[in-house]
């Protein structure tokens, strides 16, 4: 073997393995540009991605586009010691509060710059920027882990234990108070009961400039619900699908046994969703002006779409709704009460329960939930936990992707 074959056999190794680490990282990080094929089925199915409706067939590209438009919160390491304890990284405990983020972070984008928007790599987006800093890991951003954190607290959660899809919504909606740009609305639904008129009177206010007239604030509106023991009850499969059509959806937090998800749509029987559970290091994005910003941003998009069956999903849930204006929100009861309420044709297939007011039996408890001498209230918001330990009990190793 000559100088020349030797020198084509080791560059042809060197180049096979330099390909093999670039695949290797690219999957471990989500970062591949190349997506599977079978991401999303080519099926006569519709894909439903937060309100809106896409063919499979032709609409592939702008579907990976949406997806891949949405905020994707994960892990992060690094960052500057929450309070006065020691943890600089949320990895193994964290992941139900990187759904929350991912909710509330889809609000403000719908809010700011509108559901159509999609995310430009190349472009510096001021608003969009913007947005994202409210979410970076440190305790000045509003919605930082370290605000979510250290506000759990006071639900009787210490930094580090792990979160339910409840504990979460209660602590967005205290965190949202303090949002000014956005004077959010955010009302979590007791006992998955939703009393209109309550609603109503939390977002319309009088405008500053004029006492006589009424505006209407932005509503995130969330519902915990229940759906099974251990399992989500079959029953109640085409009530989860309907969720993701409405065009105030916002999505669904849960997750499956031991893994919190966001859920942002459906096709067929399997639900879209965005996983928390990378490690990534924590990183700034001021302006986005040189290429390290640049991968910072990326890090905040999943180039990966992800399914699971709806019945591998845990059914202890919530919800979440964006109505913008008070029309939103009218539409959306319209449609919950039309999709979701029992009715006598399907009495075993409704989520939520749905009144104008509040019935004279019904009174909350010392826990907040609510009760009623009639007993029909079937699940309470302690239920709903799930007893947190029970969806969040393990310390994410078996799916830690670093």
């Amino acid at each position: 073997m000559d100088w020349k074959q030797i020198i084509q056999k080791h560059s042809r190794k060197i180049l096979n393995r330099i390909s093999m680490d670039l695949m290797l990282e690219a999957y471990l990080t989500h970062e591949s540009s190349l997506m599977d094929l079978e991401d999303i089925p080519q099926t006569v199915d519709p894909v439903w991605i937060l309100g809106k409706k896409y063919n499979t067939v032709i609409d592939i590209q702008q579907i990976r586009n949406d997806i891949q438009s949405r905020l994707w919160f994960t892990y992060r390491k690094g960052f500057l010691q929450i309070g006065n304890t020691n943890f600089t990284s949320d990895r193994g405990w964290g992941c139900m509060l990187r759904c929350g983020q991912m909710v509330i972070g889809q609000a403000l984008i719908f809010l700011h710059l509108g559901r159509d928007w999609r995310w430009d790599p190349d472009k510096r987006d001021i608003d969009y920027l913007k947005i994202l800093r409210m979410f970076e890991d440190k305790r000045s951003a509003p919605y930082s882990i370290h605000q979510i954190a250290l506000m759990g607290v006071s639900h009787g959660k210490q930094v580090g234990e792990w979160f339910g899809p409840n504990t979460i919504a209660q602590v967005l909606k205290k965190l949202a108070t303090m949002d000014e740009l956005s004077s959010l609305v955010f009302h979590v639904a007791l006992d998955n009961t939703l009393v209109i008129n309550e609603v109503k009177k939390l977002c319309t206010v009088m405008e500053q400039t004029n006492s006589s007239k009424q505006i209407w604030k932005p509503l995130v509106l969330v519902i915990p619900l229940r759906l099974g023991i251990s399992t989500i009850n079959p029953a109640y499969v085409q009530g989860v699908k309907m969720c993701f059509t409405f065009p105030q959806s916002l999505g669904v937090i849960g997750g499956r046994p031991n893994h919190a998800l966001y859920f942002i749509g459906f096709v067929g029987n399997d639900v879209i969703f965005l996983d928390p559970h990378t490690t990534q290091q924590i990183g700034m994005l001021p302006n986005k002006d040189i290429e390290t910003e640049h991968k910072i941003d990326h890090s905040y998009h999943c180039q990966q779409i992800n399914r699971l069956p709806i019945l591998n999903m845990d059914p202890s849930l919530a919800a979440c709704f964006m109505c913008k204006t008070e029309n939103d929100f009218n539409t959306l009861c319209h449609e919950l009460k039309v999709h979701l309420v029992q009715s006598d044709q399907s009495p075993s297939q409704s989520l939520i329960t749905i009144c104008d007011d509040r019935p004279s039996d019904w009174t909350l408890d010392t826990s907040g939930n609510l009760s009623t001498s009639s007993d029909n209230v079937a699940v309470s918001l302690s239920d709903l936990e799930l007893n947190d330990k029970k969806l969040l009990t393990d310390s994410d190793d078996d799916f830690e992707l670093l």
